[in-house]
């Protein structure tokens, strides 16, 4: 299938590992030029080679906080003066410590509202007036299955990535007649070092060793094993794709069939 992303411009945060650079490398090997940014700059600088090298496309990297919105705003106007415009945004960032309500302190709270939240929306607030200046874009967030179906002990990533939920559905009606649409994209236990982590933190609280975490997730899921970043990249792709044009305010999980819900 020809998605037609050939020559178009992508931001992707949160790239430089896991979900964010398996989502970037698929836009690049689709023919798009591609932005990354992430904390790390060591990282992020082998991801952009990596990517540029194996898809032969282009790469702009900045190392940025996605919480900083001064940091965001001035890498969406280096990537625009680099290739002349902004087609697609994956909004993208780490996920937040698993842990209990009771013992969860306020500030942690308001860490969570900035790392998942404000990160989107900083984003969103760049990149959408230039979308909509050309009449075309894309803007996808990354959430979670846990936004269909709340995860045991993610109690932060249950709450907030909800929030981005809400956020992406409005702006969907606000800037559908523009020619963009905003969707979000849900991964169920998709094998990432994020994921890793949490295992290993859920296998410290219960007793439980990190193997046999892993087998109780495959378990419940349908297709009986783990994602793959490439798994959920390809769906991401499509949503930025000339295909997916009328796919506008949807959540869509992908999880092997974890989630129960009819939508």
């Amino acid at each position: 299938m020809e998605l037609g992303l050939t020559g178009r411009v992508a931001i992707v945060a949160a790239a430089s590992k896991g979900l964010g650079r398996a989502v970037a490398e698929e836009l690049a090997r689709e023919g798009a030029h591609v932005a990354i940014c992430a904390r790390t700059a060591s990282t992020l600088d082998e991801a952009a080679a990596h990517i540029q090298k194996t898809t032969s496309r282009e790469v702009f990297h900045r190392a940025l906080d996605v919480i900083d919105s001064t940091a965001v705003a001035s890498f969406v106007a280096a990537v625009e003066a680099r290739f002349g415009r902004i087609d697609i945004c994956v909004t993208n960032s780490g996920g937040p410590p698993s842990n209990l309500f009771k013992s969860t302190k306020p500030e942690d709270w308001r860490s969570a509202v900035d790392q998942l939240l404000m990160s989107a929306v900083f984003f969103a607030k760049e990149t959408l007036p230039r979308m909509q200046k050309n009449k075309w874009g894309r803007l996808i967030t990354i959430t979670s299955s846990a936004v269909k179906q709340p995860v045991d002990g993610l109690l932060l990533s249950n709450s907030i990535r909800a929030a981005v939920t809400g956020l992406a559905r409005t702006l969907a009606n606000e800037y559908g007649a523009d020619g963009i649409t905003v969707n979000n994209v849900c991964p169920g236990y998709t094998r990432t070092a994020r994921l890793d982590g949490l295992a290993s933190s859920i296998s410290a609280r219960t007793g439980s060793k990190p193997e046999e975490v892993f087998a109780r997730w495959e378990r419940e899921i349908p297709a009986g094993r783990l994602g793959t970043p490439q798994e959920f990249a390809a769906v991401v792709a499509f949503l930025a794709s000339e295909r997916a044009s009328y796919v506008n305010g949807t959540s869509i999980a992908v999880d092997g069939g974890l989630v129960r819900s009819l939508l």
